[in-house]
């Protein structure tokens, strides 16, 4: 099964859409790898430059209304290429959501005080996530100075169908084993 989580990134902004996710101009690509590159380069956040800041990370945590705008598959195809197979935050557009898990990734809701709290106590610090499906919990930990790390472990609701999608590795692998 495939391991979920790593460094995070910080995304502080609501309505990521699907164009700042990757480019319309993309969208002529079909393959995942191509798509790579191009991850994230017309967001606009302040001190957020995705060539230096998306190497290496494995999760992603923002706001609210993520992943709105048009559906396309693209944008969980282009997070994927980077190696990032969770997002995690207040809320998703609805076909971006079932696209994270038809693509055997992770959409996960917090509520707001939660990312709050999450913000304010990782963001800005190298910080890792571990992510239990079984458990349904994030575990997030920033390395601090000397052995003082900061750490927080959060439950996250994982549906059924969901841990199904995720557990098979997305939607085609889920029905070629129950179709």
């Amino acid at each position: 099964m495939k391991q979920f989580g790593g460094e995070v990134l910080f995304l502080d902004r609501n309505d990521i859409n699907t164009d700042e996710i990757i480019p319309a101009k993309y969208l002529n690509e079909s393959s995942k790898e191509a798509l790579k590159a191009n991850l994230l380069e017309d967001l606009r956040l302040p001190a957020f430059d995705p060539k230096k800041d998306i190497a290496g990370k494995g999760a992603v945590l923002t706001r609210a209304n993520f992943g709105c705008g048009s559906s396309r598959e693209h944008a969980p195809w282009a997070l994927e290429a980077n190696g990032i197979n969770i997002v995690i935050a207040e809320s998703f557009a609805r076909i971006f959501r079932q696209n994270m898990y038809n693509c055997g990734m992770i959409a996960a809701e917090l509520p707001a005080s939660t990312l709050d709290e999450l913000f304010r106590e990782f963001a800005g610090q190298s910080a890792t996530l571990a992510v239990d499906t079984e458990k349904g919990s994030l575990s997030f930990k920033a390395k601090g100075t000397g052995s003082q790390g900061k750490e927080k472990t959060v439950p996250f609701i994982l549906k059924d169908f969901e841990k199904a999608l995720v557990d098979s590795g997305g939607w085609v692998e889920y029905a070629n084993k129950h179709y």
